[in-house]
């Protein structure tokens, strides 16, 4: 795979398609251990990426249940608050019923499986659990090539205890450790089984345990308690809105529980960005995500800018887009980003990720008063301010763009990320550097609010100086971005300075953030609620007169929940509260429409009809942002209707 269908991956996207469709998966998780399997329960081995991970790397690569060497009928799945499922199946004509109950807590799986003979006869069976570990890198399960691997090493084998092993070319030695109950082990070509026969009598029902870590030590069934009660706990942070307490809203507080990671030196928490590909820390998307639920749980915002302050770029490494001051993209830990292979160590390739930082210190202060954590972060502040100056606007003109410097990095660096998300409304693809539009609406915020937080420091030569430039900037954006014609902004500034003139979604933006007159907040509202951008599911992220309008694209004419959330607080900011309703209510909507009514990562931009919103193969799900959306909108709707 070339360097260009790796970062393809990146969005879900690959030329040869592997690995990427997740519909029929089911993902479970409880801190870094996460499942993805499919509606058997099962984890076949090279299909759909499935596997159980620990972080970013595939620590079981096959988990497939046999009953007398076929594989059982699927009759129920549901998953039990995102960290456990249960799962009903039968076999030999329905006679055997099978249920396979599962759970991950503290770094363990523990499944248990029971059979039954629901026949008036006795039945005999055979039970097998295949057990296979490839221990590959999440990049490597997307679809990226490796010209070398690690070596597997010899299974060790004992009486229900399988030790699953291989040492990767960074040296190091990963183990999967399978503890069982009633099921005895033998060696298979490429791993191990787990076997038990019996008869049963009418009625009669047999059950096994297993446990699966990679800790020797395995792990106490009591740990279930663990995510339980992290659960109720995490539940009593939210109230759902008065009429619109639907599943939905249950559904998006459990994926953003689930979502959770904790830093493991400070135990720091903070939302990953979307399983199953992206269970990692994210610049822009972790932000976002502790923006919506601001009101909510504070403590996660100032968790999450502690952590990527830690983490920000202090000197030039154009191998890994970093320049001083910058906030990350995406930071990986596995056996490829150990070796170089990718630069994801961090990897800085965002644009947006540094100012989006500074909007939420300046919000977190706001809404807690907390001085402590604006004296902590405050060279952090001023550093990402440095880097606004000096790296993101690389030519002068006052507005921040990105270019790529690593032969391995995003072509397109803000949230609409895949390789052709930028284009003029006749479907050329812009050549930048790229001047988008949301980005100077975050600078435009990040500078009004450092303007406040240097005055509550008294630091007043640096608020007067913020304050000028946040003002210089508003003009100059609304005379390069505004499309008088359109009514709306341009997408973007290409190379050499002219207007990508696509109607996109990410002028909304530019209302969220308050940059945009009142007169051209109102126009903007119009043109994405008219039927070039409105989906009647949602604001597609592209006009379908655009050239290169795709309903089931990445980037170019799907719905995305958060951005629709951003677009929907952005018009009630303007007091377009009927605009901001329409939004709200239709997003909310299209939830309840998918499994669990977990609100995807984004969904088509195909007209409404009679039939649900139709999924994107690819999308993340759960994902934080997108849960994060359906918070955010329930309270925008109670502001707007209290």
């Amino acid at each position: 795979m070339s360097t260009e269908d790796v970062f393809a991956a990146e969005q879900g996207e690959s030329r040869d398609g592997r690995a990427r469709d997740l519909r029929g998966t089911s993902v479970i998780k409880h801190g870094a251990l996460y499942l993805v399997s499919d509606q058997r329960g099962d984890v076949r081995a090279g299909d759909q990426g499935l596997g159980l991970y620990e972080g970013d790397t595939r620590v079981l690569s096959r988990l497939e249940l046999l009953i007398n060497g076929s594989a059982p009928e699927p009759r129920e799945h549901r998953r039990v608050d995102g960290y456990g499922e249960l799962v009903e199946l039968a076999a030999d004509d329905g006679g055997l019923a099978i249920r396979r109950e599962r759970h991950v807590a503290g770094g363990t799986l523990i499944e248990r499986v029971r059979l039954v003979n629901r026949s008036a006869e006795a039945r005999t069976a055979e039970l097998a659990l295949h057990l296979e570990a490839d221990f590959a890198d999440i990049f490597e399960v997307r679809g990226a090539a490796r010209p070398k691997r690690g070596q597997r090493l010899e299974p060790a084998i004992g009486r229900g205890r399988v030790q699953l092993g291989h040492r990767g070319l960074d040296g190091l030695e990963r183990w999967t450790f399978v503890t069982a109950s009633g099921l005895s082990a033998r060696r298979s070509a490429d791993g191990a089984v787990l076997v038990a026969s019996m008869r049963l009598a009418p009625a009669e029902g047999q059950e096994f345990q297993l446990q699966i870590s990679t800790d020797s030590a395995g792990s106490a069934d009591a740990r279930h308690e663990e995510p339980a009660r992290a659960i109720r706990e995490w539940r009593a942070s939210f109230t759902p809105v008065p009429g619109w307490q639907g599943s939905a809203h249950h559904q998006a507080v459990t994926d953003l529980r689930m979502l959770l990671n904790t830093e493991a030196a400070s135990g720091e928490r903070y939302f990953a960005a979307g399983l199953p590909w992206y269970s990692t820390l994210f610049g822009r998307d972790s932000i976002i995500a502790a923006l919506q639920l601001l009101r909510h749980l504070p403590e996660l915002a100032r968790d999450t800018l502690t952590v990527l302050a830690r983490l920000q770029a202090t000197e030039h490494d154009d191998w890994r887009d970093a320049q001083p001051g910058k906030i990350l993209h995406e930071l990986r830990t596995g056996e490829m980003a150990r070796l170089g292979e990718i630069p994801h160590t961090p990897y800085y390739g965002t644009v947006d990720a540094t100012p989006l930082w500074l909007m939420l210190l300046d919000a977190y202060v706001r809404q807690t008063g907390d001085r402590a954590a604006l004296e902590q972060l405050w060279p952090h502040a001023l550093a990402a301010l440095r880097w606004i100056d000096e790296h993101g606007d690389t030519d002068g003109d006052g507005f921040v763009e990105y270019e790529r410097h690593s032969r391995r990095g995003l072509a397109n660096q803000g949230w609409k990320d895949s390789q052709t998300a930028v284009r003029f409304h006749d479907g050329r693809i812009a050549e930048g550097p790229i001047a988008l539009v949301e980005v100077q609406a975050y600078v435009h915020a990040a500078r009004l609010g450092m303007t406040r937080l240097a005055g509550l420091r008294g630091e007043a030569r640096i608020a007067e100086r913020q304050e000028r430039a946040a003002a210089l900037l508003q003009k100059r954006f609304e005379d390069a971005f505004w499309m008088a014609d359109a009514g709306t902004y341009a997408l973007a500034l290409d190379g050499l300075k002219r207007p990508v003139d696509a109607v996109a979604s990410n002028a909304g933006h530019a209302l969220w953030t308050g940059t945009a007159p009142p007169d051209r907040a109102a126009s903007v509202a119009r043109v994405l609620l008219a039927p070039a951008m409105w989906s009647g599911w949602g604001i597609r992220t592209l006009a379908r007169d655009t050239g290169g309008y795709d309903p089931l694209s990445y980037h170019e004419g799907s719905v995305w929940p958060h951005d629709n959330a951003i677009c929907a607080a952005g018009f009630a900011r303007y007091g377009l509260a009927a605009e901001a309703r329409m939004v709200a209510r239709t997003i909310l909507e299209a939830a309840e429409h998918f499994p669990d009514a977990s609100l995807p990562e984004l969904f088509s931009g195909e007209p409404r009809s009679e039939d649900p919103p139709r999924p994107y193969p690819m999308a993340c799900s759960p994902q934080a942002w997108a849960a994060g959306a359906v918070v955010q909108l329930h309270d925008l709707l109670a502001w707007l209707d209290g």
